[in-house]
């Protein structure tokens, strides 16, 4: 068989075995994401393995370069990389994307024993603040801070208990009842101009 008609087929067996499986995503025919582990999990990892048009003669290629990668540190992605290779090698010269997904599950905590957890997004956060991670109970929540004249208008609007009148925001009835009634009026008045007209045939 040629190379393309293998990737042919096993795309069509990636396509029927991964359906409705939310960890798997096919980027193009030749390229392929496979989520290894939950989505809230912290030692979750996506593997990309892209096929070159030599492939399954020749080695695909697999990367952990995608952003959802960036907490798991180099070593360790390098650590997974080189652990799958290996696998590449022994099944050289067959349809392995599957193989390759299934090994990095099965051996997702043995791949992640060594990764921290949340190490590099306190980093983060450190240096994009340019403080100290500072628990979450000690930081105080600011209050939104309003002028005097908004003070003064807030405090016009409500009660002394801080709430809106009732009908704060109806309409006023009395003035849509009475543009309502001159309207009505306006056409009945016409109405009978109308029947004046047509009766005695102006």
């Amino acid at each position: 068989m040629a190379a393309n008609e293998d990737q042919e087929m096993e795309l069509e067996a990636l396509r029927s075995i991964y359906e409705g499986d939310l960890c798997f995503r096919e980027l193009s025919p030749v390229s392929f994401q496979y989520r290894i582990g939950e989505s809230g999990d912290p030692k979750a990892f996506l593997i990309e393995i892209s096929w070159p048009e030599t492939y399954p003669q020749t080695a695909p290629v697999i990367s952990m370069d995608a952003f959802f990668n960036n907490t798991i540190s180099s070593a360790i992605k390098r650590s997974i990389l080189d652990k799958l290779m290996v696998e590449v090698e022994a099944n050289l010269g067959t349809a392995m994307t599957y193989t390759l997904f299934e090994y990095a599950k099965d051996n997702k905590e043995v791949f992640m024993e060594n990764q921290p957890v949340n190490t590099v997004t306190s980093v983060s956060n450190s240096i994009a603040t340019g403080t100290p991670d500072v628990p979450a109970s000690k930081k105080k929540d600011k209050k939104e801070q309003l002028s005097k004249t908004q003070k003064r208008k807030l405090a016009d609007k409500t009660d002394n208990k801080g709430e809106l009148p009732r009908g704060w925001n109806w309409v006023d009835v009395i003035k849509h009842v009475s543009i309502s009634k001159s309207f009505f009026l306006t056409l009945t008045r016409f109405a009978r101009t109308v029947r004046t007209v047509a009766h005695f045939g102006f």
